[in-house]
């Protein structure tokens, strides 16, 4: 019989677990809700439940009850988590889900348990090898959410990688790293050194890349109506020179042509305004008048870059 302290451990183990097992929670009720998994992977999942079914057996071996009972739980939840990827997972992600989960889960875990109860009489060796076997995996489960590091680099996100999944981790590590020193049991204290490292890497990622999304999408935001004004400015110039040569004809007292179907193609073409600063009127020189006026030519207030 365990003592007080090592059960009360167990239990705070326990519960850390389960709020562990309970972490992706959101991230499936999202799956659920936008009926894809998007950018998630199942290799964490499956690897989870590979875990908790080598400490099942593992504890139906040391008759540990309370690490019985947290993986029976993770066994279960794992497996629907597994269930909700299938169902919403494209084609070839789901291929891959089913293989990986039938080569690691059924076959490779249905052959060790075979070997170790036909092959293996001593029941302490048998014991000796679950459990290195346990630890080995528990540290790819703690290794499995960093796979998608790249993409959190690549994107500068944390979108895919739950904080609380590395939360909770942490503090599992911690506990069951206690739990296993009290009960003497290394397989157990051992990997969760290592998952504690995870852990805090993990977290140190949300702090690096917090929130990145929202400032990505705001300079978007900021940069399209700035394309836009920038482009309306560039539709705006012709405009702008053709009134400057209209107002300057209509200065002259001449009507030299109205602005027609050719003229629209014309201001396809870039157009560079040049200004022109008149004299005074008082400058103007004095013509005296003429019987028959001969008309003055036009003054081009714009030049047409081709």
């Amino acid at each position: 019989m365990a003592s007080p302290l090592i059960f009360a451990v167990g239990i705070i183990g326990n519960i850390m677990s389960f709020l562990v097992i309970l972490a992706p929670v959101p991230t499936f009720y999202r799956v659920y809700k936008r009926k894809s998994t998007e950018s998630f992977q199942s290799v964490p999942y499956a690897m989870a439940l590979l875990s908790a079914m080598l400490w099942l057996y593992y504890a139906l071996l040391t008759k540990d009850l309370l690490l019985l009972t947290i993986n029976v739980v993770g066994c279960v939840v794992e497996s629907a988590y597994l269930a909700i990827y299938l169902v919403y997972a494209p084609k070839k992600a789901t291929a891959f889900t089913v293989k990986l989960v039938c080569t690691m889960n059924v076959a490779l875990y249905g052959a060790m348990v075979a070997v170790l109860q036909l092959c293996v009489r001593d029941a302490e060796s048998r014991v000796t090898i679950a459990g290195g076997i346990g630890a080995a995996f528990a540290l790819a489960v703690f290794v499995a959410p960093l796979a998608i590091i790249r993409q959190v680099i690549r994107t500068k996100s944390v979108e895919f990688l739950p904080f609380w999944l590395s939360f909770f981790l942490t503090i599992s590590a911690v506990v069951w790293f206690f739990y296993g020193l009290l009960m003497k049991d290394y397989f157990v204290a051992t990997p969760n050194v290592l998952g504690l490292l995870f852990g805090l890497a993990q977290m140190a990622l949300h702090l690096v890349y917090k929130n990145p999304k929202k400032k990505g999408a705001v300079s978007e935001a900021h940069q399209v109506p700035a394309d836009e004004e920038k482009n309306q400015v560039q539709l705006q110039q012709p405009e702008e020179a053709a009134h400057v040569v209209a107002a300057t004809i209509h200065a002259d007292g001449e009507v030299v042509r109205g602005r027609g179907e050719h003229d629209d193609d014309a201001l396809k073409q870039s157009v560079a305004v040049v200004d022109i600063v008149l004299p005074p009127p008082e400058e103007h020189p004095v013509m005296p008048p003429l019987e028959q006026p001969a008309p003055l030519p036009p003054m081009r207030m714009a030049v047409e870059v081709v």
